[in-house]
């Protein structure tokens, strides 16, 4: 195996990083066609590196960090670009953006009090990230196509709203019953402050 195959899975990461600039540009510009392709090749490109670095155990501490970024970064710059066109509201973005915001604050607080917690997907903040890539997906299409779909994209605009604060609220139940359990962990007692909310 040479070198350049066990660094594809983290370009192909780094690709998907790099095109939320792009992304953006085309939603600021009424390029929704265009939008719409790159969020499909992004979504693509997700579940290849992730099969290659499975398949061929190319599994990277750098590849873990870089891979939950790339996707965060470019689904919550389409979210922001789509509020700032109108193309979806902008009090949830805001609540999108809040969430994410919240549970990065909550990790670094931790850290600073000296209870690092690593924060794990639950199963509610899985069907919030879903919900938020079908809407996402679903407005690009629109966009593209010049599809009518006012209704369904309500439905997800309120799935994607009681997901997002119910995902933060669980977060945040796990991550206070993680502070309050006990005096902060001893370095060299073996316990890593790992939570699995």
């Amino acid at each position: 195996m040479t070198k350049w195959f066990a660094l594809l899975p983290n370009m192909i990461t780094l690709a998907r990083l790099f095109a939320v600039p792009v992304v953006i540009w085309a939603i600021a510009t009424g390029e929704a066609g265009i939008a719409f392709v790159l969020f499909i090749a992004a979504g693509v490109s997700d579940a290849i590196d992730g099969f290659l670095a499975k398949r061929f155990h190319l599994e990277t501490e750098l590849g873990a960090y870089l891979d939950p970024i790339a996707d965060k970064a470019l689904l919550v710059s389409i979210y922001v670009a789509l509020a700032i066109v109108g193309q979806v509201p902008v009090w949830l973005t805001t609540l999108v953006v809040a969430r994410d915001l919240l549970i990065v604050g909550a990790v670094m607080l931790a850290v600073v009090l000296g209870r690092p917690v690593k924060v794990r997907p639950i199963a509610v903040s899985k069907l919030n990230t879903l919900a938020q890539i079908v809407l996402a997906a679903v407005v690009l299409a629109a966009g593209a196509f010049e599809l009518d779909i006012d209704g369904v994209s309500l439905l997800l605009m309120v799935a994607v709203a009681g997901l997002t604060v119910t995902s933060a609220a669980a977060y945040l139940v796990e991550w206070m019953a993680h502070m309050m359990a006990g005096p902060p962990p001893v370095a060299g007692s073996g316990d890593d402050g790992e939570t699995r909310p």
